[in-house]
């Protein structure tokens, strides 16, 4: 950068006096006016007005904490960004926990340390009738600790058409080669036969894997092959089944008129040996990787270094408690459980509250130009791909540019999610929880102001 550039950028001293930055810790204070300043150099043009106004903005992202409450009007279920399921449910227990020191790890009888894992393992024993089970802290954690205690150095059999990369292109094959397991894949993209499982075993296979298809459907000329086929292949050859479900529904959605998902207490009962999943999509627990299966199995999990390596803090295990309690009570299950309330939203309901809050918008925004649209909502977090859901938004068109409006509206206290389309931005009201419409009142008033 010229000299005659650099000579235009003001002092530290002067910035730290700006207004934007009085109520900012000093540390916090340089720390913003840095960053905007490696930005203005690494742009190569000075604006000194232009990294004011940026200081500023930037030190009022910086009065909120980063991970705060958010309104989901993307229609987007579960969603990564968003942290995946609301744990509204789990709130009370973890309020009531974490208000002073808690009962983590404690034997109540002898006052000794105890089992951390004991009372989810109750609970998952009892909800879903498996024999034993552990939790880490996410299912890639899960699926390799799977794979490393029983594969490592042996070869793990893999159907091509399963060979999945999940978020952060994360892929199974690679999640493979660091447990130290062999993969061996078999089938075709689209076709995989009994006998191309069959064929791969060796002396040195350790089991057969099968990975949920989590964010992506092969249709049209497809072959897969049955879990209890698989189970008795395993078996026959005195190998391992393991069964990676992904998104971990705890029960059949069909009864809700979904599509159909693969289903843990479907997997038990076919005979897999262990079972792995997410805690933070269908069953909307808090992010954590859930392993199901027989005792003596769960038991060599337990005893792998990895596994403290890998393991849950306090949050995580109150949060899936609180979740887990309320598989206890399935005829209300449609009520109580968030993630499965949204999903089976009537759209006239939703249509009902959209159109509410349509008319308060007008009243409250004469000016500005509002509609009410069919729109579709999806499931995410790699569950149910190619699945949507009928639903409805409010649709605003913005007196500025829609991508600036949106931009602005993440950017409040508590941050509004919504999705451009065209000129319009909308707000789909099948993930916008109850009573937050006061959330984007107040947004609008900021933005519009």
């Amino acid at each position: 950068m010229a000299s005659t550039e650099l000579r235009k950028i003001p002092r530290v001293d002067e910035l730290l006096s700006l207004p934007a930055l009085a109520d900012l810790p000093h540390p916090l204070a340089k720390m913003v006016i840095n960053r905007v300043l490696d930005q203005a150099r690494k742009q190569g043009k000075i604006d000194p007005d232009q990294i004011r106004a940026r200081i500023g903005e930037l030190a009022e992202e910086y009065r909120y904490p980063y991970v705060r409450r958010a309104v989901n009007g993307l229609g987007v279920v579960l969603h990564t960004g968003l942290g995946r399921a609301p744990l509204y449910h789990a709130a009370e227990m973890i309020h009531q926990a974490m208000t002073g020191f808690s009962a983590l790890q404690i034997d109540f009888d002898t006052g000794r340390r105890g089992d951390r894992y004991q009372r989810i393992d109750d609970l998952l024993r009892t909800i879903t009738g498996c024999e034993s089970s552990v939790i880490v802290n996410n299912n890639a954690a899960a699926t390799m600790l799977i794979l490393n205690t029983f594969g490592q150095g042996k070869e793990i059999i893999v159907s091509r058409g399963q060979l999945v990369e999940i978020g952060g292109a994360f892929r199974i094959p690679d999640v493979m080669k660091r447990s130290g397991a062999r993969l061996v894949e078999v089938g075709t993209t689209n076709r995989t036969h009994l006998r191309d499982y069959e064929e791969a075993i060796t002396d040195q296979t350790a089991a057969i894997m099968r990975v949920h298809q989590s964010n992506y459907r092969i249709i049209g000329f497809t072959k897969d092959v049955p879990l209890e086929e698989l189970v008795s292949l395993a078996h026959r050859h005195n190998l391992l089944m393991i069964d990676d479900l992904g998104s971990g529904a705890f029960f059949d959605l069909r009864q809700y008129g979904l599509p159909y998902e693969p289903f843990v207490q479907e997997s038990i009962k076919l005979g897999a040996d262990l079972i792995c999943f997410s805690g933070d999509k269908l069953l909307c627990g808090p992010q954590c990787g859930i392993i199901l299966g027989k005792k003596a199995l769960i038991d060599r999990i337990k005893k792998n270094p990895l596994t403290r390596a890998l393991r849950c803090c306090k949050f995580t295990f109150i949060a899936l408690e609180a979740t887990l309690r309320l598989f206890l009570d399935p005829e209300h299950l449609i009520r109580t459980h968030p993630v499965l309330k949204l999903l089976t939203l009537d759209p006239k309901r939703i249509r009902r509250r959209a159109k509410l809050f349509l008319g308060k918008v007008r009243k409250l925004f004469p000016g500005l130009k509002v509609d009410l649209v069919e729109t579709r909502s999806e499931i995410g977090g790699g569950s149910l791909a190619g699945h949507d859901l009928l639903s409805y938004a409010v649709a605003i068109t913005p007196p500025i540019n829609p991508d600036r409006f949106a931009r602005r509206m993440r950017k409040q206290p508590v941050p509004v999610m919504g999705r451009v389309e065209g000129d319009r931005y909308l707000l789909d009201f099948r993930t916008i929880l109850p009573k937050e419409e006061r959330f984007i009142i107040e947004a609008l008033r900021r933005v519009l102001a």
